[in-house]
């Protein structure tokens, strides 16, 4: 499956403009803003459970597109580009907490319909499968009210088509954002920061991670080069 670009396309966001803008938060917790439930460790093992109690035949796939690309929760025993038809990124859930603050909201990001979108399928050993769900549910959906945040959707690769396990695709919820125009979110990625740290870092994180595996996503590189100007103009 070819690449939608090289792997040479220019980055305009650099480590430098993460450092001008990181800033010390104090740790915050939406489900108390939010009033949610987190889910104890009999939640997340059932929630585990129902999950792969929908998996498809063959080894449990998981679409990394966004953070799981540089911070895996397990480790994977292969690797392979896939893309995800119907698709395409978007910076779209509002954070008050994490990677951002009530007063300065930063954005997460999710899959939203429409398009395609290019990234890595995470092969999970077959021994690891329960506790690599386990620590997948943990991580992007630890909340009662974040529980129906995954989706089985079919990625195209090299070898045919796949189901893979993916979060926030589409998200849901009264958080999402979908009325910024790709200069609005430039401007709240820019000066968004929590105790996690900035969004600027989860953007360049992503989009280095994303080029260093040969992958372009031509509005993520746009964007990317839209926050390193707003950075510029703000410090």
């Amino acid at each position: 499956m070819p690449n939608d670009m090289p792997s040479t396309a220019a980055l305009f966001l650099t480590e430098d403009h993460v450092n001008r803008v990181f800033r010390e938060v104090p740790e915050t917790d939406d489900a108390e803003l939010w009033g949610w439930s987190r889910l104890d460790d009999a939640g997340i093992a059932a929630k585990a459970r129902e999950i792969l109690a929908q998996r498809p035949e063959g080894p449990l796939q998981v679409f990394a597109y966004g953070s799981l690309l540089w911070k895996p929760e397990f480790t994977p025993v292969a690797e392979r580009q896939g893309r995800a038809l119907g698709w395409h990124r978007a910076f779209c859930i509002e954070l008050t907490s994490w990677r951002g603050t009530p007063e300065a909201p930063g954005l997460m990001m999710a899959l939203m319909p429409g398009g395609e979108c290019t990234a890595l399928l995470h092969e999970v050993a077959e021994a690891e499968v329960l506790a690599a769900t386990e620590a997948l549910v943990r991580r992007e959906m630890p909340y009662v009210e974040l529980s129906d945040s995954y989706s089985w959707v079919p990625v195209e690769t090299a070898g045919g088509m796949v189901s893979a396990l993916t979060f926030y695709a589409p998200p849901r919820g009264n958080r999402l954002r979908t009325d910024l125009t790709l200069e609005e979110t430039a401007q709240i990625i820019a000066r968004a920061c929590g105790h996690a740290g900035s969004n600027v870092e989860y953007l360049h994180r992503t989009v280095t991670s994303l080029a260093a595996q040969g992958l372009h996503d031509a509005q993520l590189w746009r964007l990317e080069r839209l926050v390193a100007e707003e950075i510029d103009a703000l410090f």
